[in-house]
């Protein structure tokens, strides 16, 4: 019974929602550090997904205070309304082109003023986006003692320690989408707790690991295992099943399931010399090879070996973000991918 009404009072949510769709579309702009996006209009409700701020969604209905969104990978979700700025189809073009910083280090605050005495104004983590404070008719950017002014999605402005962001489109020109980059980026993860629908180091699962590993070095990887099965190209991994990894290369994508249905529900990062780096409980490091003392006992359950690295722009699922249209202009309308999520269980 609990069940009929539970899918009872979501339809008539979504219902509600998709009827208010008739006037103009409307867009938004993630305006919080991490915003948690839920499977219906409902705080009991499943976290399928966390979207960054500064993050464009397409807003596609309201149930309450409820907004059903839809982000970049792309993902459809509920989020609280005071978490997104609705903007206009205007006002998203003009966002989008905005002068912008990224949040490199992995925790940061935006202060009133350019001291960490101040009130804060905001917490941030590495992957946040926030449009650059100028100032006077030359558009100074502001800067002072250290910090480099901000204005964030909702127009707030603020102090960000200068050390913590770097200029947005110079940070996206000079990306390089190495094996050891990307790892590197995975390792700064390592201990954060698993969380089911998380892609921020402030809770991550393993699909969100491996999209924040590869985000941070300038590469848009689909949500889930059901999708990042399906981009790059292919790799032969008959040989792990003997404890031979010659085939494989660090950076690749190993996704694990149950052998009989084919389902997917785990992924990991490729280390090399058989071992992997995945959030299972924890972000952490094992390795295949039955004899170490860090032994992962999923070797079995290998469904497919993904090759993503260098495969971006290539219509094989994985795009720069430097030509996404949801983080610069110039690059189109927006584009959504083809491929549907299906959110999975983890191993």
């Amino acid at each position: 019974m609990k069940t009929i009404i539970r899918k009872f009072v979501l339809a008539a949510a979504l219902f509600a929602a998709f009827s208010s769709l008739a006037f103009s579309q409307v867009y938004g702009v993630v305006n919080v550090a991490v915003n948690f996006e839920r499977e219906a209009p409902d705080y009991a409700a499943e976290l399928g997904n966390q979207a960054l701020m500064g993050t464009v969604v397409t807003v596609l209905g309201r149930s309450g205070y409820w907004l059903q969104v839809r982000s970049p990978e792309p993902y459809t979700a509920w989020v609280n309304e005071m978490t997104v700025t609705l903007m206009d189809r205007e006002e998203i073009d003009e966002y989008i082109a905005a002068p912008k910083y990224i949040v490199t280090a992995e925790y940061s605050n935006i202060y009133s003023s350019p001291s960490e005495k101040s009130e804060r104004v905001s917490d941030l983590v590495m992957g946040d986006i926030l449009r650059i404070w100028t100032a006077g008719k030359h558009n100074r950017v502001v800067t002072s003692k250290g910090f480099v002014g901000v204005v964030t999605p909702s127009g707030k402005p603020g102090y960000v320690r200068a050390k913590d962001v770097e200029d947005f489109t110079k940070w996206a020109d000079t990306r390089k989408p190495t094996a050891d980059n990307i790892i590197a980026t995975a390792k700064k993860m390592l201990g954060v707790c698993y969380q089911w629908g998380g892609t921020s180091i402030k809770g991550v699962d393993c699909s969100g690991l491996t999209r924040t590993a590869f985000f941070m070095n300038g590469l848009l990887l689909p949500r889930n295992t059901s999708q990042q099965v399906r981009i790059g190209d292919e790799v032969d991994f008959s040989g792990v099943l003997r404890g031979d990894f010659d085939a494989l290369l660090p950076g690749d994508l190993i996704l694990f399931g149950n052998p009989m249905t084919r389902r997917v529900s785990h992924v990991s990062i490729y280390l090399g010399d058989g071992k992997i780096i995945h959030s299972s409980q924890v972000v952490r490091i094992n390795s295949l090879r039955r004899d170490d003392p860090d032994y992962y006992d999923g070797v079995q359950r290998i469904l497919a070996v993904r090759r993503v690295i260098g495969r971006e722009d290539s219509n094989k699922g994985i795009h720069s973000i430097r030509n996404s249209p949801y983080y610069f202009p110039g690059n189109g309308h927006f584009v959504l991918e083809t491929m549907a999520p299906v959110r999975q269980s983890t191993i």
